[in-house]
């Protein structure tokens, strides 16, 4: 890659600049061992699709569990050679990253994970089911 072509970006003053700058971009290469988190899940909110390597470890899963959720498990790779591999393939093929973008867009506004009623309902329903217990226990909230 041309050097020119790396933008190392400042901090920015509002979390709205933040994420309109994230929307810029063409892919979010998330990196190993230990990947983006609360990143990860801003550059998916703003549209940006995300590579990520899934890892052995809790901090290098975060981005594959964001990805799960939104039935994006295409942009998973399993090994570091996978991961350089689909990199490459999407820099070279911009039609599959553009249907990429387009499901993201799409998955965003259907997915749970993005859903904040959804989810303050179900957190809701599971405290008041957790009240109703007198003794410990697994339960589901429907």
């Amino acid at each position: 890659m041309a050097p020119e072509r790396l933008i190392f970006a400042p901090q920015l003053p509002t979390f709205a600049e933040h994420l309109a700058r994230l929307a810029v971009a063409d892919l979010f290469l998330d990196g190993m061992p230990y990947g983006a988190h609360t990143t990860a899940s801003d550059a998916l909110w703003a549209g940006l699709p995300l590579l990520t390597c899934r890892g052995k470890s809790f901090g290098s899963r975060v981005a594959a569990s964001l990805l799960t959720a939104l039935e994006m498990q295409e942009l998973i790779a399993e090994t570091e050679k996978d991961f350089e591999a689909m990199a490459l393939r999407l820099a070279r093929e911009p039609q599959l990253l553009a249907a990429l973008r387009a499901k993201l867009a799409e998955k965003k506004r259907s997915a749970p994970l993005f859903d904040t009623a959804r989810t303050t309902r179900a957190i809701e329903t599971a405290y008041a089911l957790m009240m109703e217990k007198t003794q410990p226990e697994s339960f589901a909230v429907p």
